[in-house]
């Protein structure tokens, strides 16, 4: 058989001269000089060794001979071609190409120790080539093959998942920041908080009682909104979501759009659909109740005022995802992606539970799968810096209780969540249980004793109808208390107590 006929990156067929078969992207020669250059001066591994990897090389010989030199390096041995000598000897691949001879042949192609870095990140980028070259066909091939259990969709997020991985592989531009850096960047917050209305260094809710106790919603923080169902989770957080979107502004600071209060919010709905939550928020800013919106049981004066309201939100910049059953990393794959295209301040997840943990199948352990999320979650906070409001289910530990006001314990698989957030908020409204407690009068009982019982229970009810506490129980960034606030349940709304109502509880 003929050998075959290399041309750069194109080896042709002997007798097909219109046949190309391309070869991966590779440099030979710039691996050989960077070897080369850390045998001369292992200095040049430093310049390369937070993002470089053995697999990273073309040859695989070159990246079992940079694995061997970074261990011994990183093992604070000098390394040279004569210090591998005994190792080269030894080993068969090395025996293959020469041995201690090779050493001496990459010795003499290495380059300057300043031009290590760069070698280095050409090395790397072309290892990034060639695992698109891998992705692309993987994509190709999972495509063709119509696996009845993955869907297209559930195909791109996966692809997309991964070219997001490739993305951030040996990303150099991480690493340890100087303390005058880090300290920079807080003064620069500092800073905008004090100019900012309210002095807050995070997002705003619109709650001031709320954000006199948290100072906003702050960036790369996990908020756990937790408690008991019909209690008023997903009206809170649509509230404060359109009270961020509402507030959303920019500037042009030295020629850059720059936000200087709100936020653009990213609303990922597993509960109710686009036009449930979507009528809630008209509900609110109507001050109609939302059955009637959706019954049609509407006077003409109230319907034009919900044609304005919602005229007036048109350009709201709220955006919402009611997809059901949604997997923790397609949510990532999504925020990343409304990220790019219009930019984002705040993540609100409606709710954690219903997530499903990334991979086809499920874990049997439930709270793996949970701890698999909260990790996601947080982890996604960080990455693109944003405020994540997750909300979360308690268990029924509370109704066993006398006092029902929630507790962190009661957070279903609590372990992980609890962990994991930044923040954990309960909400709680006694108004809820009065309503299931009102007193029956019994057979042996008089009529002054349930007379007094009605006329206690009836007091209770007026002194707390209409009102909730948000329960601050963790906080890593300030204290923990608890904020008091109206709750209108026809309008799901939630709001500001009068000046007159006590603040918030500190502790």
């Amino acid at each position: 058989m003929e050998p075959l006929e290399k041309t750069s990156n194109v080896t042709r067929l002997p007798g097909a001269e219109d046949i190309r078969v391309r070869e991966p992207p590779h440099n030979f020669e710039a691996e050989q000089a960077l070897l080369g250059a850390i045998l001369v001066n292992n200095a040049a591994y430093q310049r390369v060794a937070e993002f470089l990897r053995p697999e990273h090389f073309a040859d695989p010989l070159h990246g079992k001979l940079f694995d061997a030199l970074s261990k011994l390096i990183e093992r604070g041995q000098v390394v040279s071609a004569v210090t591998l000598k005994t190792y080269v000897e030894n080993d068969e691949d090395m025996k293959t190409v020469g041995g201690p001879a090779y050493l001496a042949q990459l010795a003499s192609a290495s380059v300057h120790v300043i031009d290590a870095g760069s070698f280095g990140r050409a090395i790397h980028d072309l290892y990034l080539r060639r695992q698109l070259i891998d992705l692309g066909e993987g994509v190709v091939n999972g495509a063709f093959a119509g696996d009845v259990e993955e869907t297209a969709l559930q195909q791109i997020e996966v692809a997309e998942k991964k070219l997001y991985d490739l993305a951030t592989t040996g990303q150099t531009e991480g690493g340890f920041k100087s303390f005058r850096i880090s300290l920079t960047e807080a003064m620069v917050a500092a800073e905008a908080a004090y100019h900012r209305a309210g002095q807050l260094n995070g997002v705003a809710t619109g709650l001031f009682q709320l954000d006199q106790l948290l100072g906003g919603l702050h960036k790369s923080d996990l908020i756990i909104l937790a408690a008991r169902p019909a209690m008023g989770k997903s009206a809170l957080a649509t509230n404060i979501g359109f009270n961020a979107a509402k507030a959303y502004r920019e500037e042009i600071v030295d020629g850059v759009p720059k936000v200087v209060d709100g936020a653009v919010v990213g609303f990922f709905s597993l509960e109710m659909s686009a036009e449930q939550l979507a009528t809630r928020m008209l509900s609110e800013q109507a001050e109609l109740p939302s059955e009637k919106i959706r019954k049609g049981e509407l006077l003409p004066p109230d319907f034009d005022r919900v044609m304005n309201i919602s005229r007036e939100l048109e350009h709201l910049n709220f955006f919402i995802d009611d997809t059901p059953a949604l997997s923790i990393a397609g949510l990532r794959t999504r925020a990343r992606r409304l990220k790019r295209t219009h930019g984002l301040g705040l993540i609100i997840v409606d709710y954690l539970q219903l997530l499903a943990p990334s991979g086809k199948s499920r874990q049997e352990n439930r709270v793996q799968e949970v701890s698999e999320i909260t990790r996601g979650l947080k982890t996604l906070a960080k990455e693109l810096d944003v405020p994540v409001v997750a909300l979360s289910q308690l268990s029924r530990a509370v109704e066993q209780r006398e006092d029902k006001r929630p507790q962190l314990a009661d957070l279903r698989e609590s372990g992980s969540i609890e962990q994991d957030a930044d923040v954990v908020m309960f909400i709680y409204r006694d108004d809820y249980y009065l309503m299931r407690e009102e007193p029956k009068r019994r057979d042996t009982e008089t009529n002054d004793h349930f007379n007094q019982r009605f006329d206690d229970w009836k007091q209770r009810c007026e002194q707390n109808f209409g009102k909730a506490e948000v329960i601050i129980a963790k906080q890593r960034h300030g204290p923990t208390g608890i904020v008091r606030l109206a709750f209108e349940g026809q309008f799901t709304k939630f709001a500001n107590l009068p000046v007159d109502e006590p603040g918030p509880a500190f502790e």
